[in-house]
């Protein structure tokens, strides 16, 4: 049986050392996050809404609400492979998001869009667990992914960048715009950490970064 939604509260009190908000530092898997597009200054969401095309899973969508529930994101290792908490994402690094609320993963696949005719993206699994169309890429300049930087994902199997540029639905979502996928490079493509519980870095890489200041 899927679990319920995950009160947002509750898991933050369960997650320990952490530190809240944007800011600089690495963006490290088991934070939970909120990402931000920032050509369209909407923040990636979910919800238990199910598309009326296409796949007919979950939909994924934009919304400019800054204070949303529905659109926290854990940061997670890609399928089949580990990433430890508090472990730094190294840019080009392939990983998973996974819907908080819902426990189903940013996804994406061969199926049109319902709005704009691109590549389908939706949310996907059950429990955190999917397949490997759930793997994004992350394409940043620098090492690792920083909080304060732009970034853009890459759909590990497609090649197609996470994206929105503008459609919006009507009922019952009215408002909330399309995000799909899109074979071309474009700001369009750029996301930006915004708010979240992000895990402290690892102690190897506070040793790292000490031996770069040395």
């Amino acid at each position: 049986m899927r679990r319920g939604p995950v009160p947002v509260v509750a898991f933050v009190l369960a997650l320990g050392a952490a530190a809240r908000g944007g800011g600089s530092g690495p963006v490290t898997c088991g934070s939970v996050v909120k990402l931000l597009n920032v050509r369209h200054n909407v923040r990636l969401h979910s919800h238990d809404v199910r598309y009326g095309s296409g796949s007919g899973q979950q939909s994924v969508t934009g919304v400019s609400a800054a204070d949303d529930g529905n659109s926290y994101w854990r940061v997670r290792g890609r399928t089949a492979a580990v990433c430890e908490r508090g472990q730094p994402v190294r840019c080009g690094q392939a990983i998973r998001l996974t819907h908080l609320g819902t426990g189903r993963n940013l996804h994406s696949h061969h199926f049109v869009s319902p709005l704009s005719g691109n590549q389908e993206v939706s949310a996907f699994g059950e429990d955190g667990e999917g397949d490997y169309l759930d793997d994004w890429t992350v394409l940043c300049s620098g090492t690792y992914w920083a909080r304060d930087s732009e970034v853009r994902f890459q759909h590990a199997s497609t090649d197609v960048f996470l994206s929105v540029t503008g459609e919006q639905y009507g009922r019952p979502i009215n408002g909330q715009r399309e995000v799909h996928g899109m074979a071309t490079s474009s700001q369009n493509n750029y996301w930006k950490v915004m708010e979240g519980i992000f895990m402290q870095p690892t102690e190897i890489f506070k040793a790292e970064q000490h031996h770069v200041e040395l």
